[in-house]
C-alpha cells in the first residue's frame, strides 16, 4: 500500500485536497462524534469564500451546542456549554445552515438530522436524502463523494503509528468496501487525528496506509459533544421496566440514547442485583400480577450487546457484570459455546470438542495450531514445524489420538481462556464526558471486550448471516418511536406534512432483522402521551399519512401502561392490545373510531381494570420506587448542578405556561406579587440578581414566578 502524506497544518491539507479534486468537492463525513470539525470548518470557510469552488457535504447528526431559544433559557445555557462543552467547536455550515446564510455554492445533504432541530428549515428539509443507516455509504458514493474525512485516534509515531476509526468505523469502512468494487474511481481518504478520541481496538484499529493524507495539527485536537444525562421520569421509568422485563437471560440486547435507554439499563440493574425488589416493582407497576411471559431473573448467562450506537448505559450494563456474552467471529466455534460443548475456560475436553467436531484434525496442521493460538485455546508462542509442535519445552507430537502426546500438549500447550471474544459490537457511541473517560482510562483486556465496527455487519444480516444468526440468539432491538397508529404501523422519524425530525436510521433493520432471527422481538417504545401547544395529546392514533414501520412489520409495542404484544394478531386483536396500553383519556375516541370503520366488534367494551392507565394512577406505582432509590431520577449521574436542576424545572415551568397566554399572564401576575424568597444565587446564575432593564426586570418577575 502507498505510503500516506503527513500535514502539520490544516491549512496546508485543505490546499491539498482542493489541488487533487479540482472546484468540485463533495465531502464524506461521519455522523456524530467523527467529523474532523476543524478541517471540515477550514474546507468550508475556504469554499465559502471562493465562488469558484463548489463543496457538498454529506453526512449525519451534525451536533452543535445547546443553545436556548428564550433569553432565559440562553442565560441558563451559555455558562452550561462552557463548562460541559469545553472547547469543542461548532460546525460552521451548521451555523449557517440554521441562520439561513448558507452560500450558494455549498450544499448539505444528512441522512439523520438533530432530532427536531430542523423542522421549518427548507434547506436542510429539502437535502434531506431519506435513507436506512446501513444505505449510508452507498448513498454518500452515489452522490458522488470524492473526499472522505474522519477524525481519528493515534498511538505510536513514525513506523509505529496506529490509527483508530475510535467512535465511527461505521460508513467509514461500508465506503472503502464498496470501493473495492470500483478500482478506476478515485476517493480521497483523510484522517484527522482528534487525541480527545478514545483509542478503540479490534475492527477500529487500522493501518495508516488506509488513509491518503493524515493531518497531525494540534489544533485538530478538541473536547468532544458531550450531551448530559437528561433527567429519568416516572413515565420513562415505567416504560423501562416493561421493556426490561422482556430481555432473555443469555439473549442479545439493542437499546438507543436518552432517557429512555437509561430507564432500560437501571430497569436491567436492579433486575440483576435486587431480583426480589425487582418482582416486587413489576408486579405493582403491571397492575398486581407479573406478565407469565415476563423475565425477571438476574442474568447468569449474561446478555451480548449488538447496537448500531454504544450508548452510556452500555457501559454500566458491563460494569454490572449483565452485558458479558462474549461471541466468537468463528460460527463452527461459537455453535460449540452455544450447544454448552466447551466454555470460556480452556480445558482438555475443549481439544476433544474440537477433534471431534471436525475444527481440528490429528496430526495438528500448521493451520489448526495458528487457529487454536489466536483463539486463546493454545498459549502465544505455541508453533508448528514439520508436523511437530514448538514449545518451550521442546519438540512435541501432534497427534491428539494418542493418550501420551494429548497429555503432553494440555500439559505445555493449553492456554487458560478462550481469547477474541466481544461483548459487545456498536457502529458509533455518543456520551456524557465521564462516558468517554471511561472509555480512555478501560484496561486492554476489559476494552478489547467492545469491537466498534461496520454498520453494515451491525444492522443487518446480509453478508455475515450464518455467524449473525449465531451470534444473535433471542434478540431484543428496543428502539423509540413517536407515534403508533391503531393497527400496528410506527411513525418515528416524519411528520405527516413531510417534514423530516430526525431519520429512519437503523430502526426499519433491527426490526426486520428481529423477524428473520429465530427467538428475536422487535420491541417499539414511546409515551403513551404528549404536550403540543398545552394540550395533552395521544401518541396513539387512529391512522397517520406517514409510517416508518408498516403494519405488516408490528411485533411488541410499549408505553409506560403495559405492553402490546402485536406479532401474528388479527387486525381486531392488535387494536384491543394497543388500546389497553393507551391513556384513557382516549381510549374512547379510538375505539369508536374502530368500530366506525369496521375493524372491531361494535359490542366490544374495554375492560374496566384497563380504564386506569392515567398519569396519576401511574405516578402512585412509581413514585415510592423514585424515592427509596431504586429509580434515581439520574441513575448514572449528570453534568447539572444542583442549584442547576431547580433552575431546570422553574424553566420547565415557564416554558408550558408559554404555551398558553392565560397560564403566561397567569406566570407574570404571581412573579409581580410573589413574596416567596428566591435564593440569590439562583438570580445570579441567570445574570438577573441587579438589573435595572425593564426587559431582564419582567424576565426576573416570570422565573420568580415559576420558581
Amino acid at each position: 500500500m502507498p505510503h500516506p502524506d503527513y500535514f502539520d497544518s490544516i491549512e496546508t491539507a485543505v490546499d491539498a485536497v482542493i489541488t487533487e479534486t479540482g472546484n468540485r468537492i463533495v465531502l464524506g463525513i461521519p455522523l456524530g462524534i467523527g467529523k474532523p470539525n476543524t478541517f471540515v470548518n477550514a474546507l468550508y470557510q475556504r469554499v465559502k469564500d471562493n465562488p469558484v469552488l463548489h463543496l457538498t457535504i454529506f453526512t449525519a447528526l451534525s451536533l452543535e451546542r445547546p443553545q436556548g431559544h428564550s433569553e432565559l433559557e440562553k442565560r441558563f445555557l451559555e455558562p452550561f456549554a462552557e463548562r460541559v462543552f469545553g472547547d469543542y467547536p461548532d460546525l460552521d455550515y451548521v451555523i449557517d445552515l440554521r441562520n439561513g446564510s448558507l452560500p450558494s455554492n455549498v450544499e448539505v445533504c444528512e441522512f439523520f438530522l438533530k432530532t427536531g432541530e430542523y423542522l421549518n428549515n427548507a434547506n436542510a428539509q429539502q437535502h434531506y436524502v431519506y435513507s436506512n443507516y446501513s444505505h449510508a455509504a452507498r448513498d454518500m458514493l452515489l452522490n458522488g463523494v470524492n473526499v472522505l474525512a474522519q477524525a481519528v485516534a493515534a498511538q505510536g509515531e513514525g513506523d509505529t503509528l496506529r490509527l483508530s476509526l475510535s467512535s465511527n468505523p461505521d460508513v467509514t469502512l461500508d465506503a472503502l468496501d464498496l470501493l473495492r468494487a470500483e478500482p478506476l474511481r478515485k476517493v480521497l481518504t483523510v484522517a484527522v487525528i482528534n487525541d480527545q478520541l478514545p483509542y478503540m481496538p479490534n475492527d477500529a484499529e487500522v493501518d495508516p496506509a488506509l488513509f491518503n493524507f493524515i493531518v497531525t495539527d494540534p489544533k485538530a485536537t478538541h473536547d468532544l459533544f458531550a450531551p448530559p444525562n437528561m433527567k429519568v421520569t416516572a413515565q420513562d421509568y415505567a416504560i423501562g421496566v416493561h421493556a426490561s422485563s422482556l430481555v432473555k437471560d443469555g439473549g442479545t440486547l439493542q437499546i438507543g440514547i436518552g432517557s429512555l435507554g437509561d430507564a432500560i439499563c437501571q430497569a436491567l440493574i436492579v433486575r440483576h442485583q435486587e431480583p426480589a425488589r425487582y418482582n416486587q416493582l413489576l408486579c405493582e407497576l403491571s397492575g398486581g400480577t407479573i406478565p407469565t411471559t415476563a423475565e425477571t431473573g438476574p442474568f447468569d448467562l449474561g446478555l451480548y450487546g449488538c447496537s448500531e450506537m454504544l450508548v452510556n448505559g452500555f457501559l454500566h450494563l458491563m460494569e454490572a457484570g449483565i452485558i458479558k456474552r462474549e461471541v466468537f467471529s468463528d460460527a463452527p466455534l461459537q455453535t460449540l459455546l452455544d450447544q454448552g460443548r466447551i466454555s470460556l475456560e480452556v480445558r482438555p475436553v475443549t481439544l476433544m470438542a474440537l477433534l471431534e467436531a471436525g475444527l481440528i484434525q490429528s496430526p495438528l496442521t500448521a493451520a489448526n495450531v495458528e487457529w487454536l493460538v489466536h483463539f486463546g485455546i493454545f498459549r502465544e508462542g505455541i508453533g508448528w514445524r514439520d508436523g511437530m509442535i514448538v514449545c518451550t519445552h521442546g519438540l512435541l507430537s501432534s497427534r491428539l489420538d494418542l493418550p501420551e502426546a494429548f497429555d503432553a500438549l494440555v500439559e505445555h500447550c493449553l492456554g487458560d481462556r478462550l481469547k477474541h471474544g466481544t461483548a459487545m459490537h456498536g457502529g458509533f457511541f455518543l456520551g456524557p464526558r465521564d462516558f468517554y473517560q471511561r472509555l480512555r482510562d478501560m484496561p486492554r483486556e476489559q476494552l478489547s471486550k467492545i469491537c466498534m465496527s461496520r454498520i453494515g455487519y451491525i444492522n443487518q444480516l446480509y453478508g455475515q448471516e450464518q455467524i449473525a444468526r449465531i451470534q444473535r440468539r433471542d434478540a431484543r432491538f428496543i428502539n423509540t418511536t413517536m407515534m403508533v397508529t391503531l393497527l400496528g404501523a410506527a411513525v418515528s422519524d416524519s411528520l405527516d406534512s413531510g417534514q423530516l425530525v430526525s431519520g429512519v436510521g437503523g430502526q426499519y433493520n433491527f426490526v426486520a432483522m428481529a423477524h428473520a432471527l429465530p427467538g428475536a422481538r422487535s420491541i417499539l417504545m414511546l409515551r403513551a402521551t404528549r404536550l403540543s401547544k398545552g394540550e395533552v395529546r395521544s401518541n396513539i392514533v387512529w391512522n397517520y399519512a406517514h409510517t416508518t414501520i408498516p403494519r405488516h412489520l408490528r411485533d411488541m409495542v410499549i408505553t409506560e401502561y403495559g405492553v402490546a404484544d402485536l406479532r401474528g394478531r388479527s387486525d381486531s386483536e392488535v387494536i384491543k392490545r394497543l388500546l389497553a396500553i393507551t391513556d384513557s383519556r382516549f381510549q374512547d375516541e379510538l375505539l369508536a373510531a374502530a368500530k366506525e370503520n369496521g375493524k372491531i366488534e361494535t359490542n366490544y367494551q374495554i375492560p374496566e381494570e384497563q380504564r386506569l392507565n392515567l398519569p396519576e394512577v401511574l405516578e402512585n406505582r412509581i413514585s415510592p420506587w423514585q424515592h427509596n432509590g431504586v429509580l434515581p431520577d439520574f441513575p448514572f449521574g449528570t453534568d447539572f448542578t444542583e442549584d442547576e436542576l431547580v433552575i431546570i424545572r422553574a424553566l420547565q415551568r415557564l416554558k408550558h405556561a408559554a404555551d398558553s397566554p392565560i397560564s403566561l399572564a397567569r406566570s407574570l401576575f404571581k412573579g409581580l406579587f410573589n413574596d416567596k424568597p428566591v435564593p440569590e444565587r439562583y438570580l445570579e446564575r441567570l445574570g438577573l440578581d441587579e438589573t435595572d432593564d425593564i426587559k431582564l426586570g419582567l424576565l426576573k418577575r416570570l422565573f420568580v414566578g415559576n420558581f
